[in-house]
C-alpha cells in the first residue's frame, strides 16, 4: 500500500534534553495508526512535527509526499487536525463555526452532513459557549473533518466523552477508514487503541519500544490468568503455560467429581501489554 507518512531517524531536543531519539515508522494510506506512550514520552512532539507546527532537529519526514516543515498549501488542504486542547469562537453557533472552517478549503464537505456525522444535529444552531465539554470535543472533530481531508490527526479525540459518545466517535473513526482516509490517533484509552488501530507504536523516553498490530503485541506474551471458585473462594492462577495448568486443574476436578465453578481464562489486553512495556526499570 502507498505510504501516507514516512519517518526516518527523527530527532528533537529541548535545551539539551532529547525528546525524540531517532524514531522511525511508516503509516500506510487508509490505515488507523495509534501512537501510544506515557506523558512526556514524545508523542506530542512527534505529532506536531508531522503537522508542521514544530521543526525537527534532524531526520527525514514525509507527509502525503511533502516535507511538513515547508507547510505547502497542497498539504494543508489534505490534512485535518484535532488538537488536544482548542478554543472555538464561543459566540458563534455550531453551524457557523463549521461553515467558517469549511471556507478555508477548496472542496469542503457539506456542513450539515458534518454536523450530523459528529452527533451535533440537535445543537446545530446552539452557540458554542452553551455546549458541554464533550459536545465541544465533537465540534473539534467536526472542524477537522469539514475539509474532507485525506489524513486526519486525532490527538486524544474522546477526552471528556461519556461512554455512549465515545462509542459514537469510534464508529465515526471506523467510517473514516471505510472511506479510505488515513488516521493517526494518540490516546490514553488503551481499549480505544485496541478497538480502532490497525497498528500501534509505543513510545517511551523518545524511542519506539514496540510496533505492530494490537494482536501481534498481545500475542508476544504467553501469560494468561486462570480464575475459578473452589469452595466459594476465588482462585487466581497466573501462568505462562495455561494449557498445561488448565489440563491439570480439569483432571483434578474430574477425578473429584466436581466442577470448576465460574471458570474463566483471561489473556492480556493491549493495556496489560502496554503497562509492562512502559514500566520504568527498577534501577531507573
Amino acid at each position: 500500500m502507498p505510504t501516507a507518512i514516512a519517518v526516518r531517524d527523527l530527532r528533537k531536543s529541548y535545551d539539551g534534553i532529547e525528546a525524540l531519539r531517532g524514531i522511525s515508522f511508516d503509516v500506510q494510506e487508509g490505515e488507523v495508526f495509534g501512537l501510544l506512550g506515557p506523558n512526556g514520552a514524545g508523542k506530542t512532539t512527534t505529532v506536531e512535527i508531522l503537522e508542521g507546527y514544530r521543526r525537527r532537529d534532524s531526520g527525514d519526514v514525509a507527509v502525503l509526499g511533502h516535507d511538513p516543515s515547508d507547510a505547502p498549501r497542497d498539504l494543508r488542504e489534505r490534512m485535518g487536525v484535532v488538537l488536544q486542547h482548542s478554543e472555538n469562537l464561543s459566540l458563534l453557533t455550531v453551524h457557523e463555526v463549521l461553515r467558517m472552517f469549511g471556507g478555508y478549503y477548496e472542496s469542503p464537505r457539506d456542513v450539515d452532513e458534518v454536523v450530523a456525522l459528529v452527533g451535533l444535529a440537535d445543537k446545530r444552531d446552539a452557540r458554542v459557549r452553551t455546549l458541554s465539554g464533550g459536545q465541544k470535543r465533537r465540534l473539534d472533530l467536526g472542524t477537522a473533518l469539514v475539509g474532507d481531508p485525506d489524513l486526519v490527526f486525532l490527538d486524544e479525540p474522546t477526552t471528556g466523552f461519556d461512554p455512549a459518545a465515545r462509542r459514537s466517535a469510534w464508529e465515526m473513526i471506523r467510517s473514516l477508514r471505510a472511506l479510505g482516509k488515513t488516521v493517526l490517533l494518540t490516546t490514553h484509552y488503551l481499549d480505544e487503541a485496541q478497538q480502532l488501530a490497525d497498528r500501534v507504536a509505543v513510545i517511551r523516553a523518545g524511542q519506539i519500544i514496540a510496533l505492530g498490530t494490537p494482536a501481534d503485541l498481545i500475542g508476544e506474551t504467553r501469560r494468561a490468568e486462570i480464575r475459578f471458585r473452589r469452595d466459594g473462594e476465588l482462585v487466581t492462577i497466573e501462568t505462562d503455560e495455561p494449557t498445561r495448568v488448565l489440563a491439570g486443574l480439569t483432571a483434578e476436578a474430574l477425578s473429584a467429581g466436581r466442577e470448576l465453578e465460574q471458570l474463566e481464562i483471561r489473556r492480556p489486553s493491549l493495556e496489560d501489554v502496554y503497562l509492562e512495556l512502559v514500566e520504568e526499570p527498577e534501577d531507573a
